[in-house]
């Protein structure tokens, strides 16, 4: 009785059947040699249970197939298995051996304890699986309300994405350019929206906190940052921003970004930026379509202006593209040395000459890429756009003389590739040259003919050609055969068979009419050069020319 009370008590499988072990020696002379527990449709041997037989006797209690029936165990006599029988199923055996034969009342009090046994496990039993099936059904109503929860939540959010993609719909069908797109998105998210284009500008910021002036892009940074982007999907944080990239067909065309500095982004916000950055895509292409179409325009008319073309046609079509050809023009030939001249280099010195206010027409070469500009441009402004622009400083402009005549800018365009090669062989090979500060420089290398030779000495001597023929004087003469006699006061003298002191006057007076100072080293070599020019290349022809 005080057996059944403790095996009742427990409501532990394993330690009914540990008890029911530990008491059969008091039934009888009985010996328990192992016991089972059924688990899943196995049996489970007991923790108790020895090691010696294990393995043949687990072997004869599964053949027994839930009956009772003889175990032999090595070494022990009258061994048999005892189901623990319930209700409904078997909970185990308990493996018996007698060291003699037992009387009708031990046989009974062991078949009593056996019976008390299966029912306290089959109350073990029952409880657990009540226990199990209220932790299934805490279980089941948990997942029913976090479906539930789930469930409102798709809906909630279906509505959302449906009102995002309607807002910008109506933009995009509306026209609504890149302003329109950032006041959008800036009202669904409450952040500040921007978009830049793929080099870092910016093109349109809708919010508080704008920087004024905006952040100069770094070139280096800027394709760091669109690396970075475009190798994950989706929006990416960077820094304080959450930024994504307009890419129709993979190409980057522009960047769409929230400012986000205290991490307030959800996924709604998310949600927002990438509808937001599907309807810009469209919009950008278009955008760019036409610039592509303008760009073929400009590059084909520039083209055809430094080959030779027909005025009446050259007007014309630069009026359909926005640039006034009747202006005084320049030829810039632009060459960088880590830049392939292709179509991206052509843009970049597009945007450097724009950021610098000049107007121009561009189109490129091999090696380089050519700006018809109608303005002279800065001596430096253009180069240092272009070195941010790059990231460096290696490169070279030339610039050409001023063009008042159409028919005339191929032969500008060979001035400015001129001052361009001689400033790549000069000394300080990056920088800007211009052909009309050349000096000396114009007149050397190949290609050269009368005509650039004339303007050379004309540029020079030209003041002082005209003196002498409006006054019938030797200015250019007394000039020449100082320079041949080396400088020479008594010898120049000599030669032209004049007083030393009329020589000294006819020196001031060619200071005083051509402007130029014969102690300057550079004026010097040229008016020197030039007067070698006058008498041996070009001789009496030029000043019969220029008179």
């Amino acid at each position: 009785m005080a057996l059944s009370r403790a095996l009742f008590d427990s409501l532990d499988e394993g330690e009914i059947l540990s008890l029911a072990m530990d008491h059969i020696a008091a039934t009888g002379p009985y010996s328990v040699e192992a016991g089972y527990l059924a688990v899943d449709g196995d049996l489970v041997p007991s923790r108790s249970n020895g090691q010696i037989h294990a393995l043949a006797v687990d072997r004869r209690v599964r053949e027994l197939a839930g009956e009772d029936g003889a175990v032999t165990v090595a070494g022990r006599p009258r061994g048999q298995g005892l189901g623990l029988r319930g209700l409904e199923r078997l909970h185990g055996y308990l493996v018996v051996t007698s060291r003699s034969r037992p009387t009708e009342a031990e046989r009974f009090l062991l078949a009593t304890l056996v019976r008390h046994t299966g029912a306290a496990l089959s109350v073990a039993y029952a409880h657990r699986r009540r226990r199990e099936d209220a932790l299934e059904l805490h279980r089941l109503r948990e997942e029913r309300t976090a479906l539930q929860g789930q469930l409102i939540s798709v809906v909630a959010e279906l509505g959302y994405q449906r009102s995002v993609h309607a807002l910008l719909a109506d933009v995009a069908a509306s026209g609504g350019g890149e302003e329109a797109i950032t006041r959008v998105l800036h009202g669904l998210t409450g952040l500040p929206a921007l978009v830049e284009d793929r080099f870092g500008r910016l093109r349109s910021w809708t919010g508080p906190d704008r920087p004024d002036p905006y952040p100069e892009p770094d070139p280096v940074r800027q394709d760091e940052m669109l690396y970075a982007v475009a190798r994950r999907a989706g929006p990416v944080r960077m820094e304080d921003r959450l930024v994504t990239l307009v890419r129709p067909q993979g190409e980057i065309l522009g960047v769409l970004a929230l400012v986000d500095a205290r991490g307030e982004a959800d996924e709604h916000t998310v949600l927002a930026l990438e509808h937001a950055a599907a309807s810009l895509a469209p919009q950008l292409a278009h955008l760019r379509n036409l610039a592509e179409v303008e760009s073929r325009l400009h590059r084909e008319l520039a083209d055809d202006l430094l080959a030779g073309t027909d005025e009446a046609s050259a007007y014309a079509r630069s009026e359909a593209v926005g640039h006034d050809l009747h202006r005084r023009h320049y030829v810039v030939v632009v060459r960088w040395s880590n830049r392939t001249p292709d179509a991206s280099f052509a843009q970049t010195v597009g945007r450097a000459a724009s950021a610098v206010g000049m107007h121009s027409l561009l189109t490129r070469r091999a090696d380089h890429v050519v700006l018809v500009a109608d303005d002279r441009p800065h001596a430096r402004a253009l180069y240092e756009a272009l070195a941010r622009e790059t990231g460096t400083r290696t490169g070279t402009i030339g610039v050409s003389a001023p063009c008042d005549a159409l028919d005339d800018l191929p032969h500008r365009y060979e001035e400015a590739q001129r001052a361009l090669e001689v400033r790549r062989h000069s000394r300080e090979r990056y920088g800007t040259t211009f052909f009309d500060e050349l000096g000396l420089y114009r007149i050397l290398g190949p290609g050269n003919d009368y005509r650039e030779l004339e303007t050379f000495v004309h540029e020079w001597l030209g003041q002082l050609i005209d003196y002498d023929s409006r006054h019938h004087t030797a200015m250019v003469e007394t000039l020449s055969r100082y320079f041949d006699c080396g400088g020479n006061y008594d010898e120049t003298a000599e030669s032209l068979a004049i007083h030393r002191s009329t020589l000294r006057y006819r020196l001031q007076r060619i200071r005083n009419i051509s402007g130029n100072d014969l102690a300057n080293v550079e004026d010097r070599l040229n008016l020197q050069v030039a007067t070698r020019v006058w008498k041996i290349v070009l001789g009496e022809q030029a000043g019969n020319r220029h008179r």
